[in-house]
């Protein structure tokens, strides 16, 4: 049976593709083999050796230490896309909030609740927040991947011009993306042009800041930003600055604290992005299907710190082998087996960068368990693992 611990509280529907009979789930951390969580925080946390896998029940990781687990040969998944639909929406509908002073005007009419001519108080000043419409704009989206592709083609379908811009889009976002979509060959290029920018890349040391004082100084004066990706990535105090001088508009973050709390013309959200019940029970059904694949297959799919690496299961056991620098304990072991008259019933080989990751099957009462073990102490063995 495998011991499955949550930091957070993971949605039922999710869970419930782990069963019972193999798998006992609880919030306490007496030796898991794998841990599901959302977004606690896990950089201070003393993860338990029996830990072979991690899964985060959303799309970012960075509260979860990478280098640390992949040292100890930890296999961390995401759920990339699963909270897409959810983040979409609310992008939309802040930029019609935005568009209209939605929020302003919802606002000023708790001011006249005691009025005697609400009516006429309303049609006397309905102007302050008319605001215009979204339709013939120009939207520049900041990062291509399953967020960004899903808001560009939304958007361009409801009549704004897009531009996209992202160095290292995939393969599969640009088959997705709309052939309506302008690239673009530069954010500042983007940000002299468009209305509106929003922005979906991870935070890292490549991205904080990457809408600064220095390039909202391209924008236009009726320019509005959007940050529903992570706190870091827009400059806040600048975008504050700008704001309150009128050398952009209006920004919206998803990520409020002190600086932008409060301000005019920025509107803060209480990081609603992906907390929708259908994400929360998307993100969670993916990570589960993904932990329980690991576990009882070795098979990895949406690794971040891993390769991605599957072989269909034949009914054998399994060896999983993984390094980094190269693939040294791998090619040992086969030989170990291939000594022994083991034979491979499978095979499976990625790399990713320089960490190497490999799967086996061999038939059923295959004696490996002590070849598997004398790889163990090979140098750079990250993973060693039998799956009987």
């Amino acid at each position: 049976m495998f011991k499955i611990q949550t930091l957070n509280k993971i949605s039922e529907k999710g869970l419930s593709l782990l069963p019972t009979e193999d798998y006992k789930i609880s919030d306490d951390g007496n030796n898991p083999d794998g841990i599901i969580l959302r977004s606690y925080k896990m950089h201070d946390m003393e993860i338990p050796e029996s830990v072979k896998v991690i899964a985060r029940a959303g799309a970012g990781v960075n509260n979860i230490p990478l280098p640390k687990c992949t040292d100890k040969g930890i296999v961390v998944f995401n759920a990339p896309g699963a909270n897409a639909n959810s983040v979409k929406e609310l992008v939309i509908g802040a930029m019609l909030t935005t568009a209209r002073d939605f929020a302003g005007g919802v606002a000023w009419t708790k001011t006249i609740v005691d009025e005697a001519e609400v009516a006429k108080i309303v049609e006397k000043n309905k102007s302050n927040f008319a605001g215009g419409e979204i339709k013939g704009k120009k939207l520049g989206v900041i990062g291509l991947g399953a967020i960004g592709v899903l808001i560009a083609n939304a958007c361009s379908d409801l009549g704004m011009t897009v531009y996209g811009y992202d160095p290292y889009l995939t393969v599969k976002a640009a088959w997705s993306i709309s052939s309506k979509i302008e690239k673009s060959d530069s954010i500042e290029k983007m940000l002299k042009e468009c209305d509106y920018i929003t922005v979906h890349v991870p935070l890292n040391d490549g991205t904080r800041g990457i809408i600064n004082k220095e390039s909202m100084k391209l924008m236009k004066s009726n320019a509005v930003i959007l940050n529903f990706a992570r706190g870091g990535i827009i400059d806040d105090q600048a975008a504050v600055e700008a704001v309150a001088s009128g050398q952009i508009a209006k920004y919206v973050t998803d990520f409020p604290n002190n600086t932008v709390i409060g301000k005019e013309n920025i509107i803060c959200v209480p990081h609603l992005g992906a907390s929708t019940d259908e994400a929360e029970e998307n993100c969670a059904e993916m990570v589960s299907a993904q932990l329980k694949d690991f576990l009882e297959t070795g098979n990895v799919l949406n690794s971040v710190n891993f390769p991605a690496c599957s072989l269909e299961y034949n009914g054998g056991e399994r060896i999983v082998i993984a390094s980094r620098g190269g693939n040294d304990a791998f090619n040992k072991l086969l030989s170990d087996l291939s000594a022994k008259g083991i034979q491979s019933e499978g095979m499976a080989s990625q790399h990713r960068g320089d960490i190497y990751y490999n799967i086996i099957e061999v038939a059923k009462g295959s004696d490996v368990q002590s070849l598997v073990d004398s790889v163990k102490t090979e140098k750079d063995v990250l993973i060693s693992r039998v799956i009987v």
